[in-house]
């Protein structure tokens, strides 16, 4: 069984509940195959909103059958933090629980990180700029260039560009970078243990440009990456239209689909996965999953949030492992 290292999040935010709402509906045994990394007072806190039996092992242990192992990383300023609130305290809280994640998993000591939402601004507030988790790994692990994932029942989305404008999403979509993104789909699929992943690439433009009255981006820059792909042995097939590519996926044609920008793959992950949606990170030398939804400051600390998310992002880091070399 893997260990997870569950990382706690931005205080301020529904992370403590959810992680605690996640960990009370596992078996004692799951229970005991996690750490979370975090501040024992908040953590200590959600279990109270909550109502849980099980108590959190500042020991990194379970020493109780049942209690859960707690790596204790104190935010600064505690008490400055409150429920919904952005402040640079639970910003810098919520790095300090990935720089800590980063390190064990580099270390061997667990096996793959779930995380639990951090706020960008609340990140910037303490001086970091970087774009969220995707900033902070990549700052921690030394690797820059890594992929988001969409990991839903149905199918999975990785994609070529992400927090960028259309404008510069469109200047992304090169042949070098779709090709590594294909490499990258077909890596992050066999960590699931999928040993012959079925790619499909999606086009830029409307009909993928039809013979260049929308664009020329497709013949020009995707075509040759799809076929550098298929003669290094990747079962890949693109570009195939974006208004029909995820319906084949969903019927089961594909196993996942690289989207050439953020909403081309988001949307249509999300609005299948709903709830089961997973954030993945690839591309990196540790196994990351995510909560796909924010810290939700509206809700924060009222004991009303959804742990779906979370525990399908649980579910996701029990079934992965890593894989060296390609099939």
């Amino acid at each position: 069984m893997n260990r997870i290292g569950i990382t706690m999040g931005d205080p301020a935010g529904i992370g403590p509940e959810v992680i605690v709402k996640a960990l009370a509906a596992m078996t004692a045994e799951e229970r005991a195959g996690c750490l979370v990394i975090g501040d024992a007072v908040f953590m200590r806190r959600a279990a109270a909103l909550v109502g849980v039996e099980f108590a959190f092992d500042e020991s990194c242990a379970a020493r109780r059958p049942g209690d859960v192992p707690l790596l204790h990383v104190e935010a600064p300023n505690r008490d400055g933090i409150k429920p919904g609130e952005l402040s640079p305290d639970a910003g810098e809280a919520g790095k300090r629980c990935v720089e800590v994640a980063v390190k064990l998993a580099l270390a061997g000591e667990i096996d793959v990180i779930c995380t639990a939402s951090i706020n960008k601004q609340a990140l910037r507030m303490a001086g970091y700029a970087l774009n969220g988790h995707a900033g902070l790994l990549a700052h921690f692990t030394g690797i820059q260039k890594n992929y988001a994932v969409l990991a839903s029942p149905q199918f999975s989305v990785i994609h070529v560009s992400t927090h960028v404008s259309l404008v510069k999403a469109a200047e992304a979509c090169r042949t070098p970078l779709v090709l590594e993104t294909i490499r990258a789909a077909d890596a992050h699929m066999r960590t699931t243990g999928n040993t012959r992943p079925r790619i499909a690439v999606a086009g830029l433009n409307p009909h993928c440009g039809e013979g260049g009255l929308y664009g020329s981006e497709d013949d020009d820059e995707i075509v040759p990456a799809v076929k550098a792909a298929q003669a290094e042995g990747f079962d890949v097939t693109g570009p195939v239209p974006g208004d029909v590519v995820f319906q084949q996926a969903i019927d089961g044609k594909y196993d996942i689909v690289v989207a050439q920008y953020h909403d081309q793959g988001h949307i249509a992950a999300k609005l299948i996965g709903g709830h089961y949606c997973v954030n993945v990170t690839a591309g990196l030398p540790v196994l990351r999953t995510s909560v796909d939804h924010g810290t939700a400051f509206d809700i924060a600390w009222k004991g009303v949030a959804d742990p779906s998310n979370m525990k399908a992002a649980l579910a996701m880091a029990r079934k992965m492992k890593p894989v060296v070399g390609k099939s």
